[in-house]
């Protein structure tokens, strides 16, 4: 398996470190650079990566709008957004754009190798620190659902649900978290799609960031 990345930023230096480190793995394979978002939407249509390491603050075109517009044109092609900002005014733009996943530019390397190849896989790559700050702002309901505070959704899910809500915060796809819990894959998509209903959510990601509160929630 080689998964094909173009690394989007307008700064050269850190194009060429993330570009050597990424040479350096046996997986990946760089098919191009772009400095800006208007070549990188342009090279994501003629190079048809796996996946995008995005920037955010780029001339001519920024990373939330490119990744817009790739999202539109381009649907199997992965976002992840790799940045300085830790801001919600960022954070929440990007993830709406239909980015795969937000990265921050002083993670360890090889946390962003792993981040790529679970992107790749199809997996929400949130730092948690970041899910954290984001769950006021992206679930209205973050105090509580249906009149219950947030360490009372057991009355709500069911065990099993609990149990898939907790390994949707790890970013875990379908097919893991059917590995995981060793049942049909078929089993586990109604269980989300059962939780994003009685949750009032309406993606994985928001109930991901939900699991992060729920199991923040004091006793």
């Amino acid at each position: 398996m080689t998964i094909k990345i173009l690394l989007v930023d307008d700064h050269q230096i850190v194009l060429k470190g993330i570009s050597f480190f990424l040479s350096m793995q046996p997986d990946f394979e760089l098919v191009g650079e772009a400095n800006n978002g208007k070549e990188a939407v342009e090279k994501a249509a003629e190079l048809k990566p796996d996946i995008i390491l995005m920037d955010l603050n780029m001339p001519i075109m920024d990373g939330i709008e490119a990744s817009n517009l790739i999202a539109r044109q381009n649907p199997d092609i992965k976002v992840l957004v790799l940045t300085s900002f830790s801001d919600r005014s960022h954070i929440v733009p990007a993830l709406q754009s239909g980015a795969a996943g937000y990265m921050l530019k002083d993670v360890e390397p090889d946390q962003l190798a792993e981040a790529i190849r679970s992107a790749y896989k199809g997996n929400i790559q949130l730092h948690p620190d970041i899910a954290s700050a984001l769950l006021a702002q992206v679930s209205p309901q973050i105090s509580s659902v249906k009149g219950l505070p947030i360490r009372e959704l057991s009355e709500i899910l069911t065990p099993r649900e609990l149990e898939v809500l907790q390994l949707l915060t790890k970013g875990m796809s379908n097919k893991d978290i059917a590995h995981s819990l060793t049942v049909a894959e078929k089993t586990v998509k109604t269980h989300v799609s059962s939780i994003l209903s009685k949750l009032d959510l309406t993606d994985r990601t928001q109930a991901a960031l939900y699991a992060v509160q729920l199991m923040r929630e004091p006793e």
